[in-house]
């Protein structure tokens, strides 16, 4: 039976209307029955002992009334002058706001320690919703939304307690002024309180969706960036109309900044992790872009280089490709990549218009700018048959004219992204790069070649009782036209002239003046009978050269040979600062003939001295550039002239003059291995024929 009490109880139990005394508590708080705190009186009462009870959790009033309080509770025995329980007293503190505070402080810790594992965005902002709503003492249901890329749209972030369709019916809603309550807090960047939605005209729109929900109130508080930008918001729904208190407004705003911190976290992730994804793909690209290129210039020949475009695209950029070149005015498909044998034939089939505005092909070599479309080409080919869905056609380049085409084609739902486009362009303009080098390339070495042969004889004379023998190797990649010659031509009565000798320098220059010395010896020596007269006149037609065809310096040997009666040949000859001749006698015995002579072109007139030789039958000579002796091996050692004597005295029995060339050039090139000719290489052999031949 209650005594008596203060105001402060009868406002926990439910307010004015059961403000009275003398009823039992059963009857003014029946709630408090179920809940062991009548047996508790009981036991004070019998045992007449004083009890605490701290962080009792009491469930006030009934059904969707009822409300969860924190009591500290203390149970005192009233006693009379006897010493007689005749009565309890009950103190009670109301701990309620504080537990809450502990528990949210508790949850709110939970939710950083999260954040600061990194836990899924989604994961976070669900936990944090359902927190709140089992947090606070009375119903409410959580939504957040996030902000979306252009920040004037909302997107679904959490609201497990939501339904469904409300969900998705405001997911990507504008922010603005009166659109609900978040699309409005979204806009001002500041909390709005609608506190009943079926009168608020925020809701004129929404309020049909908020019936279907059994939502009566919304309080919405902006989740702000640290830099003030929108990153969504935070929204507290109620079943039933009502009004925040200030420490509704402070929950929300400790929610809305611990969802800002973990949405701009998540955000920094995710901006990191583009960040690599980029670097990973710009990685991936260069190296692709590095390998096609090693790729690309592999080979001196362009048709093999645009045929390595092709491969090198499929199936990385697009399942298909094929590669077309303009060639004598007309469209020729050089080269087709596919993941079947099937397919590639079909594509490989396939020849394009050149002059014709329904051909993508067509349309980009004349206007030489790339074509995208997602859909396949227009006008005739095998796109049905193919699958194609899709295309991408780029120029390859010559000084902004398009000499070829790099097509690319795909066949299901992707379609060519400006990243896809662009690495195609830049593949093709490696291409281009290294098909117009190629081709120029390949152009050089023709013309060098061409040049070349018409500097050296087309072909050895045959000499009666004399085998002549001659080798030519240029330095390098055979791009320059070297600058070592020689020649054989007849002169009156059987005898015959033979020269070999070296320019300095190489190219075009160094061809003026090989032309210049074969010409002139040509020339004047059917008219000067000597050796020593020939050579002069050549060395003064390098001196009155001009300029412009060159100031270098020639070493040459020009001789005579006469067939002599016994077989063999008498040889007469001028060494003019050329390397010495070798003579191999018919023992195989190899021997530098020594003789006196300047070079030629030099300016001052040289000192010249003629020298005769009688080869026996089964006998050589042999003149060479300094190409041979100077050749290098991997050490940087020079084969030297002691090694070439050694080697033609180690020739077989009775060598020919071809057999002298290719024991030497082979002993040249095993010495030098894999280091590069530095200097171009030129032999000439002259044999005497063996009785046997004559």
């Amino acid at each position: 039976m209650v005594e008596a009490a203060n105001a402060a109880f009868f406002t926990v139990i439910g307010g004015a209307e059961h403000a009275r005394t003398g009823a039992p508590l059963g009857q003014l708080a029946p709630e408090l029955a179920g809940q062991g705190f009548l047996r508790l009186l009981d036991r004070v009462y019998r045992t007449g002992e004083r009890r605490t009870a701290p962080a009792v959790r009491l469930l006030l009033g009934d059904g969707p009334e009822a409300r969860e309080a924190f009591f500290d509770f203390t149970y005192e025995p009233r006693l009379d002058s006897g010493g007689n329980v005749v009565g309890v007293r009950v103190i009670g503190v109301d701990t309620t706001r504080t537990v809450h505070a502990q528990r949210i402080t508790a949850e709110h810790r939970a939710l950083l320690e999260q954040i600061a594992r990194q836990a899924p965005l989604e994961q976070v902002l669900e936990g944090m919703a359902r927190a709140i709503e089992d947090l606070v003492p009375e119903e409410v249901l959580v939504s957040v939304l996030l902000a979306g890329p252009d920040g004037r749209h909302l997107r679904h972030g959490a609201a497990p307690s939501l339904p469904d369709f409300y969900n998705q019916a405001i997911d990507g809603i504008a922010t603005g002024e009166g659109v609900g309550s978040c699309g409005t807090a979204a806009h001002r960047r500041e909390p709005v309180v609608v506190a009943d939605i079926a009168t608020h005209p925020f809701w004129d729109d929404f309020r049909e969706l908020a019936d279907r929900a059994r939502l009566a109130a919304c309080w919405s508080t902006p989740i702000l960036a640290r830099d003030g930008s929108l990153l969504g918001t935070f929204a507290v729904y109620h079943r039933v109309p009502r009004a925040p208190q200030d420490s509704d407004l402070a929950l929300a705003r400790v929610f809305a900044e611990t969802a800002a911190l973990a949405i701009e976290r998540h955000r920094t992730e995710e901006a990191r992790k583009a960040a690599e994804a980029k670097e990973r793909a710009a990685r991936a690209d260069l190296a692709f872009l590095l390998e096609a290129s090693t790729l690309l210039t592999s080979d001196l020949d362009h048709t093999q280089t645009l045929r390595r475009l092709a491969a090198l695209c499929s199936p990385k950029l697009a399942p298909l490709c094929a590669v077309d070149i303009v060639q004598s005015g007309r469209v020729r498909r050089i080269a087709t990549a596919a993941p079947t044998a099937a397919e590639q034939e079909a594509l490989a089939a396939h020849i394009p218009v050149y002059d014709t505005a329904d051909d993508a092909v067509a349309r980009v070599l004349a206007s030489g700018l790339t074509e995208v479309a997602r859909r396949a080409p227009t006008g005739p080919g095998p796109w049905r048959d193919l699958s194609v869905t899709g295309y991408l056609c780029v120029p390859l380049l010559d000084r902004g004219r398009a000499f070829a085409t790099l097509t690319l084609l795909t066949t299901g739902a992707d379609t060519f992204d400006g990243h896809t486009v662009a690495l195609a362009e830049e593949l093709a303009r490696r291409a281009a790069s290294a098909a117009l080098n190629a081709r120029q390339y390949n152009q050089r070495v023709t013309l060098a070649r061409d040049l070349q042969a018409g500097l050296l004889l087309p072909e050895v004379p045959a000499l009666r009782g004399v085998q002549a023998a001659t080798f030519y190797h240029p330095a390098g990649e055979g791009l320059d036209i070297g600058g070592d010659f020689y020649d054989v031509f007849p002169l009156a009565d059987g005898t015959w002239a033979f020269l070999l000798g070296d320019v300095c320098g190489r190219g075009a220059t160094a061809a003026t003046t090989t032309g210049l010395v074969r010409h002139t010896a040509r020339a004047v020596a059917p008219l000067l009978p000597e050796p020593e007269a020939v050579v002069r006149a050549v060395d003064k037609a390098l001196r009155d050269r001009p300029h412009s065809h060159g100031t270098g310096f020639v070493t040459l040997v020009y001789g005579h040979l006469t067939p002599a009666p016994d077989g063999g040949a008498d040889i007469t000859f001028v060494r003019a600062g050329h390397t010495l001749p070798v003579h191999i006698d018919a023992r195989h015995t190899a021997r530098p003939v020594t003789g006196e002579g300047s070079l030629l072109g030099i300016g001052a007139v040289p000192h010249l001295k003629a020298h005769h030789l009688h080869l026996r039958p089964s006998e050589s000579l042999l003149l060479y550039t300094d190409g041979i002796t100077e050749a290098r091996n991997d050490d940087g050692e020079q084969f030297g002239e002691e090694r070439l004597v050694r080697t033609l005295t180690a020739t077989g029995p009775a060598p020919t003059a071809d057999d002298v060339i290719k024991d030497l050039t082979h002993a040249v090139r095993a010495f030098s291995g894999t280091h590069e000719i530095d200097d171009d290489q030129a032999i000439l052999v002259l044999r005497a024929a063996p009785p046997t031949d004559l």
